[in-house]
């Protein structure tokens, strides 16, 4: 398994009682594709980027880092933790979701039935669901 470079310019949160999250890390096979496709899924700015790590964060570089770690071994099981995107105001998730998809993502159908909400899966098969604004 890959080892996770430093992170040397995550700054403090000033809140009380609140621990953050300094990053959300992802293994996968292809750390540059995962970070081109989160990128612009995201619109949030690569930082580092090689063949074993890619990291982002919001352009305005706020909030945690989503990084990526190369690992030899395949995806065979459901993750245990999965992103919800919320579309900003305003936004139609059926829009979002069209978008996603020409990004290269895939509808997935983890028996949901009917919801709000949209299933969906990263080039490397990552889950993730688009919300709906209620």
């Amino acid at each position: 398994m890959a080892q996770r470079p430093v992170q040397a310019n995550i700054k403090a949160v000033d809140a009380p009682a609140v621990v953050p999250i300094a990053a959300v890390v992802v293994y996968c096979a292809d750390p540059r594709a995962m970070a081109r496709f989160w990128a612009e899924a995201l619109d949030w700015t690569q930082h580092e980027v090689s063949d074993g790590h890619a990291s982002l964060r919001s352009a305005e570089g706020v909030g945690p880092y989503l990084e990526f770690l190369r690992t030899p071994d395949v995806k065979t099981v459901p993750d245990r933790v999965h992103l919800d995107l919320l579309p900003h105001a305003g936004d139609d998730k059926s829009a979002e979701v069209a978008r996603l998809r020409t990004l290269g993502a895939t509808d997935l159908d983890v028996g949901q039935g009917d919801v709000l909400w949209t299933c969906l899966a990263d080039p490397e098969g990552h889950e993730f669901w688009v919300l709906a604004l209620s």
